[in-house]
């Protein structure tokens, strides 16, 4: 699987980023996709040869370039229970610094540069994303409505967008969540918002998981979620980059 480091301008510098994209020369529809609040990791870049290899070109970006090259603090090669106050009491700095504003100015960055690398065919793209990665493919979505084709989001915070931004969305929509995350009371508020809005969307709790189900190298991970997170994915990709 053919992968690359890049280096994708901004108007606040140059985030690193990693691509992985199918060995059959050509051009390749795009996915964006966006990493969960640990950032990306080899985890990530894993994830982004499985979804190249389904022909696909993807691009990770360092979510927090401004504060170094990713990765920006150390992270365990196995994140457990007992690590993740110590990761999150570095991390939510981070977090909290990539506002709203800074989101959107990077995501016309990032959505610049893909469409414009050789490998990837010229149209729309996806977006996908985890944890906070979500809620940035949903606010990247609503923000290029004619660029984008389709957005998911798993384990995602994605009701943190506000209905405004969540009714601006134009592409068909997966949201996976996570049964720790949210009840189904609240999941029904979430999906009358997606209802009233006239957006295409699934929207469904997977049974039996808890926050960061996808993620392979933490011990939240779930293989059964990951599995059904795939059903989901491919399918969505398919219908709008490839049959769309």
């Amino acid at each position: 699987m053919p992968t690359k480091t890049l280096h994708i301008p901004t108007e606040d510098g140059h985030a690193d980023a990693f691509a992985a994209f199918p060995e059959r020369a050509g051009r390749h529809p795009g996915v964006l996709m966006y990493a969960d609040g640990f950032g990306l990791r080899p985890a990530l870049r894993e994830m982004a040869c499985e979804l190249a290899g389904h022909g696909y070109y993807v691009l990770v970006p360092n979510l927090f370039y401004r504060h170094g090259p990713a990765p920006v603090i150390e992270l365990p090669a196995h994140i457990g229970e007992e690590d993740r106050s110590a990761v999150f009491a570095q991390l939510m700095p981070l977090i909290e610094a990539h506002t709203t504003e800074r989101v959107l100015r990077d995501a016309d960055a990032y959505l610049r540069f893909l469409t414009t690398r050789p490998e990837v065919r010229v149209g729309p793209v996806a977006v996908t994303g985890y944890c906070i990665g979500g809620l940035l493919a949903v606010r990247t979505a609503a923000a290029h409505c004619g660029q984008v084709a389709a957005v998911a989001g798993f384990h995602a915070p994605v009701g943190a967008a506000g209905s405004d931004t969540l009714s601006r969305l134009t592409a068909p929509v997966h949201f996976g969540h996570a049964e720790s995350d949210l009840t189904p009371e609240a999941l029904g508020e979430l999906n009358q918002v997606l209802d009233a809005a006239g957006v295409d969307h699934t929207s469904e709790i997977y049974p039996g998981t808890v926050h960061g189900f996808t993620m392979s190298d933490t011990d939240t991970f779930n293989p059964t979620a990951l599995r059904l997170h795939w059903d989901r994915l491919l399918p969505l990709l398919d219908r709008a980059l490839t049959h769309g």
